[in-house]
């Protein structure tokens, strides 16, 4: 039996060397398949895609705002993977980020809370000669401190831009609530008192209004409450939000994408946050929020059962449906007749393709409004290289200057626009 099995080694021994490397070969193809379809190497690069309305002032913008029209062109190795976009963004924001110096400024609330913003003065004077301020709303749970923030305003200021930065009711560390509520999906209150502040200090200044993620909801929402809230608005742009809250939050739930990992972790940062305000929160006589609410919050693992447990009782709404459909700006957004550019990425893990029919829909009937998608960028990702590392500057904070700057020159240069022959034949480029 013995020799039988030494014969049979010997039979088969000489492929077994053949067939070890056939193995290795197989799985580093494998290896390989995985690394390309990950990184999606395949994935050409393009221009974005364009839903407008022929104006005079789309195709004034199209002359002037050459990024808008032009490649995008993201680092090779990785940037075409909107997960690593957006890995890059949420653990180190940008690379290189700047120190701009700001004032903090601190605003009492009727209803007893403290809203914050920072005010960055510009470095140098705007190419129109203008004095002009950016009021910008950062994503969820953030504030001025963020290096995406601080890289964009650093940016803006060298393009001669005043920047006003919110920072989120309850997002600063170390400072505490002096009322037992936090920021929320589309609550105004903080953003609306920036804006009117800074209106009353710089009373001959014009508004440039950002928003990045949740930050786009609010300040298109705030745009939309009232008409008068559009005084000496300049244009408006808004950076990867998801525009519906409810329909976003039945999205959060699906696999696809690893969008229900990125809601888990959304929702540890966030149960950290209001942990981190615990003591204010129960304290006061006000608060809605009591032990019971706290403990469904220590077990809550998505974003939808801290809004139901915690978020919407800030305003006292009686369902979790009534407090999404009123904190989202797509039953405000129709109401903005400033300029608007909407700017998302096919690619953003975050923002389900479903709702991208929201800006798709409205720039298709509104001459106000564009709508740029890109093929890559992740959420707020939008990074720019060669081949492995990226640049400083992304290609968002470069296309919101562009953009903005267009408009600034569109609004100086041809005020009386509402001419028939220039609104014939547009301003000469």
């Amino acid at each position: 039996m013995a020799a039988l099995e030494d014969g049979d080694m010997n039979t088969f021994g000489p492929e077994l060397p053949a067939m070890f490397d056939g193995m290795k070969l197989a799985a580093v193809a494998t290896v390989l398949y995985v690394i390309v379809r990950c990184l999606n190497l395949k994935s050409t690069t393009a221009p974005p895609g364009i839903i407008y309305q022929d104006t005079p002032l789309s195709r004034y913008l199209f002359k002037t705002c050459p990024m808008l029209t032009k490649e995008y062109i993201p680092p090779l190795l990785w940037g075409k993977s909107g997960h690593l976009q957006t890995a890059l963004y949420g653990k180190m924001g940008r690379v290189n980020t700047p120190t701009p110096f700001g004032v903090r400024k601190f605003l009492p609330m009727q209803d007893g809370a403290t809203a914050t913003f920072d005010l960055f003065e510009p470095i140098g004077e705007h190419s129109t000669g203008d004095d002009i301020t950016m009021v910008i709303c950062p994503g969820i749970g953030n504030h001025s401190e963020q290096n995406y923030i601080r890289t964009f305003v650093d940016h803006s200021q060298r393009q001669g831009y005043r920047c006003a930065v919110l920072n989120h009711l309850g997002a600063l560390p170390n400072m505490e609530l002096t009322s037992p509520r936090m920021f929320t999906y589309g609550c105004t209150w903080e953003y609306a008192a920036m804006v009117a502040y800074i209106k009353q200090a710089f009373p001959q200044t014009l508004l440039v209004v950002v928003g990045f993620s949740l930050g786009g909801n609010i300040v298109c929402k705030f745009l939309g409450e009232h008409t008068s809230n559009q005084d000496r608005v300049l244009c408006c742009v808004s950076v990867c939000q998801g525009y519906s809250a409810l329909r976003a939050q039945e999205t959060f739930l699906q696999w696809d994408q690893c969008r229900r990992l990125y809601n888990f972790v959304l929702a540890d940062k966030m149960k950290k946050l209001i942990l981190s305000h615990r003591s204010s929160l129960l304290s006061m006589k006000s608060s809605n929020i009591g032990d019971a609410d706290l403990n469904r919050l220590y077990s809550a693992t998505s974003l939808m059962q801290i809004d139901d447990s915690i978020m919407r009782k800030f305003h006292d709404y009686s369902s979790l449906k009534e407090y999404y459909e009123k904190e989202s700006c797509v039953h405000y957004i129709h109401n903005v007749t400033v300029p608007l550019l909407l700017v998302n990425s096919s690619d953003d893990p975050l923002i389900h393709q479903s709702l991208l029919a929201i800006p798709r829909t409205l720039a298709e009937k509104m001459p106000n409004v564009i709508f740029a998608l890109t093929q890559h960028g992740g959420h707020l990702g939008f990074f720019e290289g060669a081949v492995l590392f990226p640049q400083p500057l992304t290609w968002m904070d470069k296309v919101i200057v562009e953009y903005t700057n267009a408009i600034c020159h569109w609004e100086k240069d041809w005020p009386s626009c509402q001419r028939s022959t220039f609104c014939t034949n547009g301003p000469t480029v």
